[in-house]
C-alpha cells in the first residue's frame, strides 16, 4: 500500500529520526536527495536524561526537521506507547523548537529484527526515516 505525500517543505533536505523507547531510542540521520537513513548510536538514557544526549546529536547534525515513529496496534488503534510517542515528540517541538514529523511506526522493530540487525533501535528508526523520505511530495 502507497502512502499519501507528506506536505514538507522542499527545502527541507535533512532529517534526524527517532524510534522512541522508555529506556533506549534509536536514531538514524537521513536526507531527501539520496532518500536513504543511515544508524546513529543508541542513546541509552531515560526520561528527561535523554534530551541532553538528543541536543548534541541535533547540534552535530543540524537537521531540518526530526521525524519520530509512533507505533500502533496493527488494527491502527493507539495504545500506551502510542501516547508515549506523542508527548515525546511535543517535547521536541517544545524543547529544541523544530519541525516535528510522526511516522506510524507499526512493525519497524519486527522488520529490523528480521533483517539481522545488532541494534534494533537503530535499525528501526532507519526504518522509520526510509518510510518518511518515501512519503515526501
Amino acid at each position: 500500500m502507497s502512502l499519501p505525500p507528506l506536505d514538507v517543505p522542499t527545502h527541507f533536505t535533512s532529517f534526524l529520526a527517532f524510534d522512541y523507547g522508555t529506556k533506549r531510542t534509536g536514531v538514524a540521520s537521513g536526507n531527501r536527495l539520496l532518500g536513504q537513513a543511515t544508524p546513529q548510536a543508541t542513546i541509552k538514557a531515560e526520561g528527561d536524561a535523554r534530551f541532553p544526549l538528543i541536543a548534541a546529536r541535533i547540534k552535530e547534525w543540524q537537521p531540518d526537521a526530526l521525524v519520530v515513529g509512533v507505533p500502533f496496534h496493527p488494527d491502527g488503534a493507539p495504545h500506551e506507547n502510542t501516547r508515549l510517542a506523542q508527548r515525546f515528540a511535543r517535547q521536541l517541538r517544545g524543547r529544541f523548537n523544530v519541525q516535528v514529523y510522526e511516522v506510524d511506526e507499526r512493525y519497524s522493530t519486527t522488520e529490523a529484527l528480521a533483517g539481522g540487525a545488532k541494534d534494533a533501535d537503530a535499525a528501526s528508526a532507519c526504518i522509520i526515516l526510509e518510510q518518511f523520505l518515501r512519503q515526501l511530495s
